[in-house]
């Protein structure tokens, strides 16, 4: 067992700020200790072998399953969003968690290469070996989907796991470890330590042999250059500016049904989210038409009240406002909402149009219920603009005959065709961007 010093700190309900748990604040000298522990056991993980490591993580994925009502509730409390939301994250998680244990041992096996004429008289193999403890600092939005990830895949292949939840849900972090514990064969191979920003910090100084970090871009650079004094590699899953591409020959129904869910479900916090649109002229009206009845059928609320919850992290809600007043102020036009659709602790939906590339509504995460739409008069132009964000994580393209095409052009990591966000539920292909996306 992990020993923490005195210092906790409080999760809070985003709707009514009430306290929905007390956590330890994890020192440094407290993330050694983890981390230490981890590497003790990181060679009798390793020594299960995939099948053995495969029964421990299938039954941790059980377990999630059985008690789902149990951390989606936790999830909802910690969040806000609502039950179902909740569910619909577990769910994608506990898939990516089967995929890892079911198929970590064909992806990592060992393989045989070709020596070459030259070398005719060798054998040439490629071993893929396990790192020792990964670190994990996870994001708030998405607290056991996104983590999962990489903590499953980590497991998998024979790595110990340190994590390290947001701030903002530490309950949930603690929910994954303790139900880990109930089927793992001995004590830290999975450990979660709660804290704030110095905890994280305390996490990429500690040796940990490789980092996973999900959050902001301004923060994984903080990461990556703490990790860099010590050598660590890192992945990083950063912010997102995410396009939409809607052309001609688009289903403009199916092309709006799934618009507005991807900008406006979760309350607008999703990494790979729409932000943007670029739609061919011949079709905008009627798509910004759709956009807007559609937008009309949606509320925030508390959860069991609302389509979709309030802002989790406070300050979040002065970054919306100023995103949607500069547009406004830069020429664009508020076809649903505006400035005033801020009414803390929530965001009622917010369409602007025709909004100037250089304002902070396009160039920035808005990360919030909005969405801006713009006219092109080609798919070369909306390759273009796509393209000018110094984000690249995903992307949604609608139109009948040129999604392909036009996502071999797409400077991003993920691209949907006649879709949104559907690469994130396929736990056999990668996640992850580019640019300031993040890479790894």
């Amino acid at each position: 067992m992990v020993i923490h010093h005195g210092a906790t700190f409080d999760s809070h309900f985003p709707v009514t700020g009430e306290v929905v748990g007390t956590y330890p604040i994890f020192g440094a000298d407290d993330v050694q200790v983890a981390v230490a522990s981890a590497r003790v056991v990181s060679p009798a993980w390793q020594k299960l072998g995939f099948n053995g490591r495969k029964r421990v993580l299938l039954a941790w994925s059980n377990l999630i399953i059985n008690r789902v009502d149990e951390v989606t509730e936790l999830i909802s409390r910690e969040t806000g969003k609502p039950v179902s939301d909740a569910k619909l994250e577990a769910s994608l998680a506990v898939t990516h968690l089967g995929w890892a244990a079911r198929n970590a041992g064909e992806i990592m096996r060992t393989s045989h290469r070709s020596p070459g004429l030259v070398m005719a008289n060798m054998s040439a193999t490629v071993e893929r070996s396990p790192l020792g403890v990964i670190g994990v600092i996870g994001p708030w939005n998405y607290p056991i989907f996104t983590p999962m990830g990489s903590i499953a895949y980590s497991l998998a292949a024979g790595n110990t796991v340190v994590f390290k939840p947001s701030e903002f849900t530490p309950g949930v972090g603690m929910w994954l470890a303790q139900t880990f514990s109930e089927v793992a064969p001995f004590e830290h191979i999975f450990t979660c330590i709660t804290g704030l920003g110095e905890t994280g910090k305390a996490l990429c100084e500690s040796g940990v042999d490789k980092l996973a970090f999900t959050g902001s871009t301004k923060t994984a650079k903080i990461v990556a250059a703490t990790c860099a004094t010590t050598m660590t590699p890192v992945v990083l899953e950063c912010g997102g500016k995410d396009p939409v591409i809607v052309a001609a020959d688009a289903d403009i129904k199916r092309a709006v049904d799934a618009t507005i869910w991807s900008a406006m479900s979760n309350a607008g916090q999703t990494c790979i989210g729409a932000e943007r649109v670029y739609v061919h002229e011949s079709v905008a009206d009627a798509f910004i038409a759709g956009m807007v009845e559609a937008a009309r059928k949606i509320h925030p609320g508390a959860p069991g009240v609302g389509n979709y919850g309030p802002a989790t992290m406070p300050k979040q809600l002065d970054i919306i406002e100023s995103h949607i007043k500069d547009a406004i102020a830069r020429g664009g036009t508020p076809v649903f909402g505006g400035a005033d659709s801020v009414k803390k602790p929530y965001v009622e939906p917010v369409i602007l149009v025709d909004v100037p590339e250089d304002s902070t509504a396009v160039r920035e995460e808005t990360f919030g219920p909005t969405i801006v739409i713009n006219r092109v008069n080609s798919m070369d132009e909306a390759i273009q603009l796509s393209n000018a964000s110094r984000y690249g994580l995903g992307a949604s393209i609608w139109s009948k005959r040129q999604g392909k095409r036009i996502a071999s052009q797409l400077k991003c990591g993920m691209v949907a065709i006649n879709s949104v966000i559907s690469f994130a539920a396929i736990a056999s292909v990668p996640f992850g961007g580019v640019k300031d996306s993040g890479y790894g």
